[in-house]
């Protein structure tokens, strides 16, 4: 009978979140859940097998330029049967079971809000296993979207003022109030938050357009670049240099800004000579409008501290600028 059951559960929930159909999303109760933290709805004997692997392999990979592996997503498993009202608040979810059809189906807000669920169904595990292995990377992205979005809608609830940096640096950006300026220039900004053990640390500043090639040499030129600014604005203790990790090869992207064309670098920052380290995540906006490159910088010094959330954090709040 289970499948019956699960075939049941697909067509009920079909049905409620028809693309075509006008919702009315106002009595949705808000979601709950950590950042990045998805709820896998599956069977446990297909949790346990092959489809759990696929799911595992994806889904809970290494974030990219951590120092040490932490995974893309914490995932929760929960079998069908149990996914009913309160469990039904998750905010991100990726629902895998058999049912009468192969489908991939992402769905905004279906039972709370925000919420994104990817609903994913096949007539065989082989079946699901592959529809989840071949289109694993757009539900990664519509969940890293999703979380972004509540991040930085977290941050509204309390935030940081700071006009100077649009009037300095031609850039705004949603700052949670933790923060505060750690040093400010007409063409440099740090601003940081402490925690207890280290602090996440945003840096603003900009270079002319012909410092940064858009060719082979892109990543050496902002690898460059990012070092001669630590060098000159981040001071370090006993005479250390704050410089890019000559030993962990970079991740780079190209990416977008408020609209405008940006590299994304992700990486590890450490002091030469020093037990000091941590992840950096490197936007370098191409303004043309002002002959440069506008650089935005999160970066994070937690040491024995978990730091996928930290430099989420920070990545919501680099994307969340705009430029003038």
């Amino acid at each position: 009978m289970k499948p019956i059951f699960y075939t049941l559960l697909t067509v009920l929930f079909l049905v409620s979140c028809n693309d075509g159909a006008k919702k009315d999303n106002s009595y949705l109760p808000t979601s709950l859940g950590n950042i990045n933290t998805l709820q896998v709805i599956t069977p446990n004997d297909l949790w346990n097998g092959e489809v759990g692997e696929e799911i595992r392999t994806y889904f809970a990979a290494p974030a990219d330029g951590l120092p040490q592996d932490e995974p893309l997503f914490s995932m929760n498993q929960m079998p069908p049967e149990t996914y009913t009202g309160f469990a039904r608040k998750y905010r991100l979810v990726l629902h895998a079971t058999l049912a009468n059809e192969d489908t991939v189906i992402l769905k905004k807000d279906a039972y709370s809000k925000p919420q994104t669920i990817a609903f994913v169904t096949a007539t065989t595990k082989e079946g699901l296993a592959k529809l989840i292995k071949e289109n694993h990377a757009r539900m990664i992205k519509a969940f890293l979207n999703s979380e972004i979005e509540e991040r930085q809608r977290r941050t509204t609830v309390s935030m940081m003022k700071l006009d100077s940096l649009g009037e300095k640096m031609g850039v705004t950006m949603k700052i949670p109030s933790a923060y505060h300026i750690a040093k400010a220039e007409d063409n440099f900004y740090w601003i940081r938050k402490e925690l207890k053990s280290g602090s996440t640390n945003i840096i603003v500043y900009q270079v002319p357009l012909n410092m940064i090639g858009n060719d082979s040499t892109t990543v050496a030129d902002i690898i460059k670049v990012r070092d001669s600014i630590g060098l000159k604005f981040l001071p370090v203790e006993d005479d250390g240099v704050f410089m890019t990790a000559d030993d962990y090869a970079p991740y780079f992207f190209t990416s977008e800004i408020d609209g405008k064309p940006a590299f994304e670098t992700k990486g590890i920052w450490q002091v030469k000579d020093q037990f000091m380290a941590g992840p950096f995540l490197n936007y370098a906006i191409r303004d043309e409008a002002h002959n440069r490159y506008l650089i935005l910088e999160g970066f994070t010094y937690a040491p024995s501290v978990e730091k996928r959330d930290l430099q989420f954090e920070l990545e919501s709040i680099l994307k969340s600028a705009k430029i003038n």
